[in-house]
C-alpha cells in the first residue's frame, strides 16, 4: 500500500477520537491534510459543531476550503484536542516535528490542548529520534552567531553533524512567523532530554522540533493493520 494511503488510514481513524463541541488543533503536513480534509467531508455530512485551530497558514487555507470552521488561540486558548503529523516518533512518543516548517505555532497549539495525537504511516516509528533532521527555527538578526551556538551546543552532546540554513544563504525559508530554520543532520539523539534543554537557552533559538512529553497517542498505520501506542503504554513498560 502507498504511503498516502497509509496516511489517509490514519486520519480517518484519528476522526474516531472527534466529538460534538470539540475545539481541536488542526495540524500541518500532508498526513495533517488528509485529517483536515476527512474533517470536513464529516461536517458535510453530519453537521458535526466543531472547531478548529490551524497550525499554519497552508492548514488555514485548506480547512476553509473543507468547509471546518476557524478560530484563533486569541478567542480560543484551550483546545480540546491537537491531531498532526510527526516526522519521526520514537517508541516513548517523543517527536521530531518541523520538516513543513511550522514547528513553532504546532508547539504552541499542541501545548494549548488537553490532549496531542500522532498519525502517521508506521515508517516514522523509530527506535531512536535523529535520522530525520531536526529543524531549529531561529529570528533572522544574527542567526550566523545562534548558528555558532547550536553546533557548539550540539558537540557538547557529541553530535558533530552538519548544520544547514534551509534554502541556503541566497534564498532562505521564511516560516509563517517570519523567521529562519537551521537543519540539524544528527543521524541519531541519544539524549533527546538533554538536548531539548540545551536549545532552549540558546539566545537567538524560537523553538526547536524535539516535541517531548507532549504526545499523548501515536496512530500509526501499516499495509494491513493500524497500530495504538499511547502514553500509558510508555508509562506502563517504564
Amino acid at each position: 500500500m502507498m504511503s498516502d494511503e497509509l496516511k489517509r488510514k490514519a486520519a480517518e481513524r484519528a476522526l474516531g477520537l472527534v466529538g460534538p463541541g470539540m475545539r481541536i488543533g488542526l495540524g500541518t503536513g500532508s498526513t495533517a491534510a488528509h485529517f483536515v480534509r476527512a474533517l470536513g467531508a464529516e461536517i458535510r455530512a453530519r453537521r458535526l459543531d466543531v472547531i478548529g485551530v490551524p497550525t499554519s497558514e497552508a492548514t488555514h487555507r485548506l480547512a476553509v476550503e473543507c468547509g471546518v470552521p476557524l478560530t484563533t488561540l486569541d478567542e480560543t486558548p484551550e483546545l480540546d484536542l491537537t491531531v498532526d503529523g510527526a516526522d519521526e516518533v520514537d517508541r516513548e512518543l517523543r517527536l521530531i516535528k518541523g520538516g513543513g516548517g511550522a514547528l513553532l505555532r504546532e508547539k504552541i497549539v499542541a501545548a494549548a490542548s488537553a490532549r496531542m495525537v500522532v498519525i502517521a504511516d508506521r515508517t516514522k516509528l523509530v527506535d531512536r529520534l535523529g535520522a530525520f533532521p531536526l529543524p531549529v527555527e531561529v529570528v533572522a538578526f544574527g542567526h550566523p552567531a545562534t548558528r555558532l551556538k547550536l553546533e557548539r551546543a550540539l558537540a557538547r552532546l557529541g553530535l558533530n553533524g552538519h548544520v544547514d540554513l534551509r534554502g541556503g544563504e541566497g534564498a532562505p525559508t521564511r516560516t509563517d512567523s517570519g523567521n529562519l530554520i537551521y537543519d540539524c543532520r544528527l543521524g541519531a539523539i541519544p539524549e533527546p532530554e538533554r538536548l531539548a534543554g540545551m536549545l532552549a537557552e540558546i539566545p537567538g533559538v524560537v523553538e526547536h522540533g524535539l516535541f517531548i512529553g507532549m504526545c499523548a497517542e501515536a496512530i500509526l498505520a501499516d499495509t494491513d493493520k493500524i497500530d495504538i501506542l499511547t502514553a500509558e503504554q510508555v508509562r506502563g513498560s517504564g
